[in-house]
């Protein structure tokens, strides 16, 4: 699977402000309709990374409806919607990251010189396992810890 840093260090930033907001008991948070902004130079310091590259991704974030961004003294950047409602699959998609296993390129016929390789489907469904996963994965469940575990094991289906 192909997760290039676009897509990790979105969530890593992500995860950084949602903790910075509601605090790693997200689950027993009080509801706060205006969590106070918080800088993109806080979140490349704590993350270390690149403000420059953070200003990119979050232009994406912003226009995918994740968060809201806020001018001036004290301005930076919240979290559009309460952690708990934000799956990390969002924030993927919002800064265009495919979530594909497999070498073929969208549209294309194959990736074996035009044809489907025998692996071809084994990679997909792996990708989309991927997917499905960070669709049932939120912001909150990463900060307070709930990640550990998860990933069930396949069901063996018997032959008749």
């Amino acid at each position: 699977m192909r997760l290039s840093t676009r897509g990790r260090y979105a969530v890593m930033a992500m995860v950084e402000l949602a903790a910075r907001q509601w605090g790693c008991e997200a689950a027993g948070r009080v509801a706060n309709p205006m969590p106070r902004p918080v800088s993109l130079a806080d979140i490349a310091g704590a993350q270390l990374l690149s403000v420059a590259y953070l200003e990119q991704l979050f232009g994406h974030l912003r226009r995918a409806g994740l968060v809201a961004s806020a001018r001036g003294p004290g301005g930076g950047y919240r979290l559009a919607r309460p952690p708990e409602e934000i799956a990390v699959a969002a924030i993927v998609d919002a800064v265009d990251e495919p979530l594909r296993a497999t070498r073929c390129e969208e549209g294309s016929p194959g990736c074996l010189a035009g044809q489907r390789c025998l692996t071809h489907d084994l990679w997909e469904e792996l990708g989309e396992q991927i997917r499905l996963f960070l669709q049932h994965v939120t912001l909150a469940d990463v900060i307070a810890g709930r990640i550990a575990g998860r990933a069930n094991t396949p069901r063996v289906q018997v032959a008749e």
